[in-house]
């Protein structure tokens, strides 16, 4: 018996297509949803990397200040001592004020210890790079033998940057990303030279104790006096340091 020949075509010509209609609907309903499965792994991403930064920064910021605190503390103090005539009394003053600032040195859990930059290393890989050390070490510090928990603050600024972040595109959070990255590589350079200054000082100030008092007073002068002349000093110590606490906040 002959095939039944279906009303405006060949035999099975409409199932055919009836077929390739449900295969082309669902093809697309699969690339639709991979589309949006990578879409959400991409905000994902840039959303924990956004906040990976700005706990970074906020960490670098608060070290950043400490020792810059501690250089400009120097600077003024030094200002004050020249009031002082009595020599015996302006060296003790010396003593005291440059011991201040190395103890930054010897003391190292008050400053964040960041990762030199490998020669040719890109910018951004270093920044991620000392992002990952920061993490790796702050899991690795305990309080009464408990890994430290976030406060109520810093969870509720969490939650507020969160809510931030939701509302704006990838493309927005990428761009501030990216930002955030240049501006961390400038903290970390300063921070690093900064940090170099103080580590420095300390070592003139040990190398000095051999010294009995009349050389040492004018060491421990040209000591604090070389400080204050020092580029890496000179270059921020007259700079807002509002600007990094507002980029952190």
């Amino acid at each position: 018996m002959p095939p039944k020949v279906e009303r405006g075509g060949r035999p099975g010509q409409q199932r055919t297509e009836s077929r390739s209609n449900l295969v082309g609907k669902f093809t697309t309903s699969v690339k639709k949803f991979v589309s949006e499965v990578e879409f959400d792994h991409t905000r994902e991403s840039a959303t924990q990397l956004s906040q990976r930064l700005f706990y970074m920064n906020t960490r670098i910021t608060k070290s950043y200040y400490t020792v810059r605190n501690a250089l400009t503390t120097l600077h003024e103090k030094y200002e004050m001592s020249k009031a002082e005539k009595n020599v015996v009394r302006r060296y003790g003053m010396f003593k005291t004020m440059v011991k201040d600032v190395i103890n930054l040195d010897t003391q190292y859990w008050l400053l964040l210890d960041v990762p030199k930059q490998d020669k040719q290393e890109q910018v951004t890989n270093y920044v991620l790079r000392t992002c990952t050390c920061l993490e790796k070490a702050g899991e690795s510090r305990t309080v009464d033998g408990q890994p430290p928990r976030n406060t109520q603050e810093e969870e509720s600024l969490a939650k507020e940057r969160k809510q931030r972040l939701d509302a704006i595109t990838v493309k927005e959070i990428e761009d501030e990303n990216t930002q955030t990255i240049n501006d961390l590589y400038r903290l970390l350079k300063r921070y690093s030279a900064l940090k170099a200054v103080v580590h420095q000082l300390r070592l003139s100030y040990q190398d000095s104790k051999v010294y009995p008092f009349i050389p040492r007073y004018n060491m421990l002068k040209d000591m604090i006096k070389g400080v204050l002349r020092d580029p890496n000093y000179m270059e921020v110590c007259h700079e807002d340091i509002n600007q990094y606490e507002d980029e952190a906040a």
